[in-house]
């Protein structure tokens, strides 16, 4: 208590404007600058004859239930009770004792400054003012509604926890520490938007994460300035790398086994006050293929799902350039049955199969987003129909050939296995450069594409870690965890890219250790 009681001011010149001793003042100053809004609620009482106060709150922001009951009743009630006033004489005493004697909530700071002193009424927090002292208390009664913890909407698992971020930065907190109850865990927050004053929490865990991505983070944070920052995408745009580049940088994710699992192996996540998205530094392209439910199933299971989803990545990019290329240049490729019935089923297509595809690819492009901002009970509804009428009416209307509406389907359905949502956003991008180079150079130029493809992935990296690692450069046990994972007991360090001071995740088991004894 002692510290909060001796403020110490800093040498250095502050512009702040400090609170005066008069109540009146001071509400009126707040009043004036707060435009005398609606939903500022003062609340004036005397303690006793002798010393009158006032309680300050924003509407909607704050607890009825502390205020009540910790504060208002205790000051205006039960401190009549005792004979705490007594034994006061001046109003310094009486500000003292309230701090050592009468509010029981926990959080509690003494501010001298009318700017930190509106920053905390605006953040939630009650101010309680004393007239004939020039400072106040700054009080944690935040209340403010949410939506509670719920279910995954985005990133759904059949096995695994069901629980979600939201949009309170304590919430999200909490939620990783009831999984990583370590004390090496470490959270610092800082606010950011000169207007919306967003509070971000950066959290890792101190000897296992890098402290050269660490430091970097804060770097990057600390070199923002703007007004607002309404969602951590407004983040992961500011502080990304290859800010150009279509493939992300920075992964997010709204389930906290998923950021837990990241912590772990030494990654730094930041969460945004007000969005139920956490993002994870560095990003790799393999952990963007990867959930959290690859390590609930048994290792076969979670490297046959990964393969597929590596599969269906490459079908999604690939597979309406390959069937223009083979049609359009390379006809002799096909066996001679498929290539007649191909060409029978185009005989009546007015147009070439690259014109083809760009009608069917943006038509389904549209569907899909017409069915994500309709609303979800008929969203669903409208986009399947809409793909089986328009696919159905086009192939009879002689304007699209039946293998087309299969190339395009086969290419929409793994499109939507993507883990992610900005990869498959990429994927998508690069489907149509795909097709462009297809339409004009064959095989040959889908060639030059995954070439142009590979020289930019092997050349991105994230916060200093190469994008393609473990797999370029290689590291053995980073591979364990890749494409194929490998038993959970197998994998016993983390990579050394991410972390470097701990990289022991398990030791040898009890029974080899018996084993090498003997």
């Amino acid at each position: 208590m002692k510290n909060l009681r001796n403020l110490i001011k800093p040498k250095t010149k502050n512009t702040k404007e400090e609170i005066g001793k008069s109540l009146k003042n001071n509400l009126n100053n707040i009043k004036s600058i707060l435009n005398n809004n609606s939903d500022l609620i003062i609340r004036e009482f005397k303690i006793s004859d002798n010393y009158s106060c006032a309680l300050i709150i924003i509407d909607g922001l704050t607890s009825g239930d502390y205020i009540y009951d910790y504060l208002l009743k205790t000051l205006m009630i039960d401190i009549r009770t005792t004979n705490l006033l007594n034994n006061i004489s001046t109003v310094n005493e009486l500000f003292n004792n309230i701090l050592d004697y009468m509010i029981t909530l926990i959080d509690i700071k003494v501010s001298i400054y009318f700017e930190d002193i509106l920053d905390y009424l605006l953040a939630g927090n009650s101010i309680l003012i004393i007239d004939g002292v020039a400072k106040c208390f700054v009080i944690e009664t935040k209340g403010f509604t949410d939506r509670g913890v719920v279910e995954a909407t985005s990133q759904t698992v059949v096995r695994g926890p069901k629980d979600s971020f939201n949009e309170t930065l304590r919430t999200n907190t909490m939620l990783i520490r009831r999984r990583i109850k370590d004390k090496n865990l470490c959270v610092t927050e800082r606010k950011i938007g000169t207007i919306t004053k967003t509070n971000i929490a950066i959290l890792y865990i101190k000897g296992i994460a890098k402290k050269t991505i660490v430091d970097e983070v804060h770097k990057r944070l600390d070199k923002i300035n703007i007004d607002g920052v309404l969602d951590s995408s407004y983040i992961e745009q500011l502080i990304q790398d290859h800010r150009y580049s279509v493939f992300p940088t920075i992964h997010n994710t709204e389930r906290p086994d998923s950021a837990a699992g990241a912590l772990l192996s030494g990654y730094v996540a930041i969460i945004v006050d007000g969005s139920p998205y956490v993002l994870i530094v560095p990003c790799l392209f393999l952990t963007l293929l990867q959930t959290s439910e690859d390590y609930y199933h048994r290792f076969h299971f979670g490297t046959f799902i990964r393969i597929i989803r590596f599969i269906a990545m490459f079908l999604t990019l690939l597979t309406p350039a390959i069937y223009i290329a083979i049609t359009t240049f390379h006809q002799e490729m096909l066996p001679t049955p498929l290539l007649i019935n191909i060409s029978s089923q185009r005989e009546g297509v007015p147009f070439p199969a690259f014109v083809e595809a760009l009608l069917m690819e943006i038509t389904f492009e549209i569907l899909r987003e017409a069915g994500v901002r309709m609303p979800r009970a008929i969203g669903s509804a409208v986009s399947i129909v809409g793909a089986l009428v328009l696919g159905e009416s086009a192939v009879q209307a002689g304007i699209v050939s039946a293998v087309m509406v299969i190339v395009v389907s086969i290419t929409a359905i793994s499109s939507l296995i993507a883990p992610t949502y900005n990869l498959g956003i990429t994927v998508r991008l690069y489907r149509f450069f795909f097709i462009l180079l297809a339409a004009s150079l064959g095989m040959f130029g889908i060639t030059i594409g995954l070439m142009i493809l590979g020289l930019k992935l092997t050349s991105m990296k994230s916060f200093g870690v190469p994008y393609l690692y473990p797999l370029s450069p290689t590291n053995k046990e980073g591979l364990k965890d890749s494409i194929v994972r490998f038993p959970l007991w197998t994998i016993k360090k983390r990579p050394n890219l991410i972390s470097d001071y701990n990289e022991t995740r398990q030791e040898k088991s009890s029974k080899k250790k018996k084993k090498n004894r003997r």
